[in-house]
């Protein structure tokens, strides 16, 4: 009997320390969640998969925080919803969400790996309806103080109620108790995302007048809120699935003939058997012909590369028709200067928001620090479920390697609401991670 006795009491104290959402009753602090507003990006908006989509929207990070404050005492969170579950066409050349899918590569290989899914896509059109998600894909910290953005940005002309009008403008209109917010992730992520082409990082000083201004909009209507900071691109798998020695030569007579045509060229880079450097453009090469360098630790790819001119076509080394050095274009590649650039301005753009939510008596949620810890070896263990950075297997990030999954949205949440609780007294209980799902298998 006192065996039994003895395992009982090892069971109740085990199960005490497992965080339970009725463990204790909802309790508000000192906030008040009567009417939540959500700011920010596509990150907010719940884009997922290369789309905005129905399905992604329901899982957005901000509606699955309101579900939890609506137990103490929040109100309705109104998205605006988009009806089909492949997208929204916004605008000419927007495809469908991606999904796994099997497909033969160039080399007639059999494989799971992202595909355009088939469906009908929601026409662009006004929602006619006011919502609590501000959460506009695109967007950047300036874009929310600039008159007329709604011209400028389809996914905000859905829901925008006034075409000539800055964003912040419609925050008062909601006349919001409480609010979340996400921005700037834009303003360094555009320019990573195309190979530090084609876009560019915000001025710190643009970048601090445009938070100042959005934060001093949401204070000034009486609500108070936290907000999360920038972080860092090299937790996204979008720029850490492909490596930089992904050239994998399997033979040695392989090896062979790409250091014979490189010395035919003149070009002083030496390939053995197992990983390689992948050749990328770079206009200080001191080659007079070919401006090529080999790729170097700390450098990324960008998942939006050619996948079968990698494996097919000798990008990345040799030209498979010409013969010639065939180095990966500029827009796919973070070079070591442009990396430099990125963490820079990360670093600039969170001290200003952390020095912001200081001043200003916001609550904080240091998102660099927990995606961090979500790409390290060990991952995050939450509900017992295991998550990490990793494409497809790693569970938090969807198919496009930027935005998250259902579960990593769940996390996120999270995140939040730890902020909130710290800040704020309340007891809001955290979303139940093992209710959502990670990336979806066939």
């Amino acid at each position: 009997m006192k065996k039994l006795l003895f395992i009982i009491l090892s069971l109740a104290l085990f199960t005490s320390c497992e965080r339970k959402i009725s463990e204790y009753a909802a309790d508000k602090g000192t906030a008040n969640f009567s009417t939540y507003i959500s700011i920010g990006n596509s990150l907010v908006a719940g884009y997922a998969d290369g789309a905005l989509y129905h399905d992604g929207q329901l899982y957005s990070c901000p509606n699955l925080i309101a579900g939890q404050l609506q137990l103490a005492g929040g109100g309705a969170f109104i998205q605006p919803m988009v009806t089909s579950n492949y997208g929204v066409a916004v605008y000419p050349g927007v495809q469908t969400k991606l999904v796994l899918g099997y497909t033969a590569d160039c080399q007639g290989v059999v494989g799971l790996s992202p595909v355009r899914s088939v469906g009908d896509m929601e026409i662009f059109g006004n929602v006619g309806y006011a919502v609590n998600n501000f959460g506009i894909p695109g967007a950047k910290s300036f874009h929310l103080i600039t008159p007329g953005y709604a011209q400028m940005n389809p996914y905000y002309t859905r829901f925008a109620t006034s075409m000539t009008g800055a964003v912040v403008e419609e925050f008062g209109k909601v006349h919001p108790t409480f609010f979340t917010m996400q921005l700037g992730d834009n303003d360094v992520l555009a320019y990573a995302l195309a190979g530090g082409s084609y876009d560019s990082i915000t001025q710190p000083a643009t970048f601090y007048y445009a938070m100042k201004i959005v934060l001093g909009s949401l204070l000034a209507t009486g609500a108070s809120g936290v907000m999360a900071n920038i972080p860092d691109i090299t937790s996204i798998p979008f720029f850490t699935t492909i490596p930089y020695n992904g050239l994998v030569l399997t033979r040695q007579t392989l090896a062979d003939s790409v250091n014979y045509a490189m010395s035919l060229y003149q070009l002083p880079f030496h390939y053995v058997v197992g990983p390689n450097p992948f050749l990328v453009r770079d206009p200080a090469s001191p080659h007079p012909y070919f401006k090529v360098r080999q790729m170097q630790p700390g450098e990324y790819v960008l998942m939006t590369v050619p996948q079968d001119s990698l494996k097919c076509k000798g990008m990345g080394i040799i030209n498979v028709v010409t013969h010639a050095p065939y180095p990966i274009p500029d827009q796919f590649v973070l070079t070591t200067a442009e990396v430099a650039q990125i963490k820079f301005a990360t670093d600039v753009f969170n001290n200003i928001i952390d020095t912001m939510a200081a001043n200003h008596h916001v609550g904080l949620v240091d998102m660099n620090s927990k995606l961090k810890i979500l790409n390290s070896q060990s991952g995050v263990v939450w509900d017992g479920i295991h998550l990490n950075a990793k494409f497809v297997t790693g569970g938090a990030f969807s198919l496009d390697g930027i935005h998250l999954t259902p579960r990593g949205n769940a996390l996120s949440a999270n995140y939040f609401i730890e902020a909130i609780n710290q800040h704020f007294g309340s007891k809001i209980p955290y979303v139940d991670v093992t209710k959502y799902k990670g990336v979806v298998f066939p």
